[in-house]
């Protein structure tokens, strides 16, 4: 029997996904976006969630820009904590379980190893005090609603790093990527698919970390996403990723954490289900979205010569 599930940020990368592939897979799924429900007008969520009846609400919404945070803390932990809480309340009156994301920014990246749910949280920036305000927002409300944890998000629905990456070795000479500053890519059509794992488990609640296997650097991500690229015929101009140094980037506001990989260990362990390695989901995405985009755009902008194809 398909399930009532409410997606909040189905505007966002993970949150188009979700509401896409979750009815295409025969869920009940309703979207709200920013323009239709935005999570900084109290009043406003009430007045569009209250009168709905569903299962499941998955709040994929937040201020995400690391540095407007830093800038604007108000607004953040007001989007980031007091609109989950409010989530959170809103879900536990109608029995429905509130599942929330969260990000690897609430550790400050100095443990050396990937972290697990167990390790205490240290966020470095107040985009990552807000994020984990959040989770003990929605914990405190019912141990049933659950916070899953990703990093590096990336997907067809909304342009990310991957996209940014290939788009500039098509056009300049030279791209660059920080070096020194490690993570685990997530792509958001594995990330569905996982998802639903937890959505079909209602008495998993607590704290759960979800991205793909592995680690890899800004540089190393991009390198990799040229190596795709390039092995898939786009025409690009450069097929080196140079290293930048985190400590160079001038323009950034907020401390970043310099090592933030995730452990899927628990979740594999409560599921039996084990996320891809990153190089295999960015491979994916570049052959069936990327490259595709690319190839057409360069036909359609030189019509009178063939573009190369895999």
């Amino acid at each position: 029997m398909p399930r009532a599930i409410v997606i909040v940020g189905s505007g966002g990368r993970l949150g188009a996904a979700l509401l896409r592939e979750w009815g295409a897979r025969g869920e009940q799924v309703l979207g709200f976006d920013r323009a239709s429900l935005d999570l900084g007008d109290f009043p406003a969520m009430h007045e569009r969630l209250d009168p709905l009846d569903f299962d499941v609400l998955v709040n994929c919404a937040a201020q995400t820009n690391v540095d407007r945070c830093e800038r604007e803390p108000e607004e953040a932990f007001r989007v980031n904590s007091s609109a989950v809480a409010t989530l959170a309340e809103i879900c536990a009156r109608k029995k429905a379980r509130c599942i929330h994301l969260s990000t690897d920014y609430v550790f400050d990246g100095t443990k050396g190893t990937p972290y697990d749910e167990d390790d205490a949280p240290n966020p470095l920036s107040q985009y990552g005090a807000s994020k984990l305000g959040g989770e003990r927002a929605l914990l405190a409300v019912s141990d049933r609603h659950l916070a899953v944890r990703v990093s590096w998000v990336f997907g067809p629905d909304r342009a990310s790093f991957v996209d940014q990456i290939i788009q500039r070795a098509l056009e300049q000479d030279r791209v660059e990527a920080i070096a020194d500053k490690v993570s685990v890519p997530t792509y958001t059509l594995d990330a569905a698919r996982l998802l639903l794992a937890l959505v079909d488990r209602p008495e998993i609640g607590g704290i759960m970390h979800l991205c793909n296997t592995g680690e890899c650097t800004w540089q190393e991500y991009g390198q990799h996403a040229l190596d795709c690229a390039a092995a898939l015929g786009l025409p690009l101009r450069t097929r080196v990723v140079e290293p930048l140094k985190l400590a160079d980037m001038k323009g950034f506001v907020a401390r970043r954490p310099v090592y933030t990989p995730l452990s899927n260990a628990k979740f594999t362990e409560l599921t039996g289900l084990t996320p891809r390695p990153w190089k295999e989901s960015v491979e994916d995405y570049v052959r069936t979205t990327l490259a595709p985009r690319a190839l057409s755009s360069t036909a359609t902008a030189n019509p009178d010569r063939p573009a190369r194809s895999s």
